[in-house]
């Protein structure tokens, strides 16, 4: 075999070799996509819906801390010995994110820092109602959406909606029309809700004055002490709850202007 052949053989199977690559590791992209739609819903709330806590080990892995960095950050990475991000760069990687997808009608509404990553709600400018909800990473200094009730329930922008700000209608695109604000379940009996479950995992524990109704889910700031502790979401639908565990310990927050 002459060396032009055998340069030519090896540069195919090279070829061959990558574009196998890619092709696998999109089907493994798309097979945690559907695992995470698929199984995350049913074990994360448990058969009584109150949250994974309550699902497996009745609040354990909520009150203990190692759950802090288990999904926290891109790539649920745990970052360690990382300085807290400010207001103003979790404000500006809102503010890219919302460039990127180039939806005129989307603003940031609150900024919450916690000591391992800061928290977003996005609204919609004409109809006041949450579109989503976004973490930004203290490392990359990005943001991206928020796990848990902004992917599974809502029905907009979520993975319900065929794609939402995970995929489907994206940059340039419009998210589906005709969503229903309205839910069988309003603002006050889903604080009623929210309470009932505080006060059986978390005694001591409340709901805030504070809460956002998103198409398909309610969250609501919780505090203890009068301290601003985490939040929880509230389907609209069915009453389940769904606490944020992910969250770390609490520095400051800051409305948009």
């Amino acid at each position: 075999m002459n060396n032009k052949l055998q340069m030519g053989l090896s540069v195919t199977l090279v070829l061959l070799l990558a574009i196998g690559l890619f092709l696998g590791g999109m089907f493994f992209n798309q097979m945690l996509g559907w695992m995470w739609y698929r199984f995350m819903p049913g074990w994360m709330m448990g058969n009584d819906g109150r949250g994974w806590g309550q699902g497996f080990g009745g609040g354990w892995m909520m009150r203990n801390s190692w759950h802090r960095g288990m999904m926290n950050g891109a790539g649920f990475r745990s970052p360690t010995n990382v300085e807290p991000l400010s207001i103003g760069e979790a404000e500006q990687a809102v503010r890219e994110y919302l460039s990127y997808f180039g939806q005129q009608n989307l603003a940031l509404k609150e900024i919450m820092v916690f000591d391992n990553h800061a928290y977003a709600i996005v609204v919609e400018k004409d109809s006041g109602i949450g579109a989503f909800e976004l973490l930004i990473d203290p490392v990359d200094k990005d943001a991206y959406p928020e796990y848990g009730p902004n992917m599974m329930w809502n029905l907009k922008y979520g993975m319900h909606s065929g794609g939402g700000m995970m995929g489907g209608w994206g940059r340039g695109n419009q998210p589906p029309e005709r969503i229903p604000a309205e839910m069988p379940i309003d603002e006050q009996e889903a604080m009623q809700i929210a309470q009932q479950y505080l006060s059986r995992t978390y005694p001591g524990v409340t709901v805030s004055e504070e809460i956002t109704p998103f198409y398909g889910y309610y969250t609501i700031d919780v505090e203890k002490d009068g301290r601003m502790v985490g939040m929880l979401s509230v389907n609209g639908y069915d009453g389940r709850v769904f606490y944020h565990f992910w969250h770390g310990t609490f520095i400051e927050m800051s409305e948009a202007e």
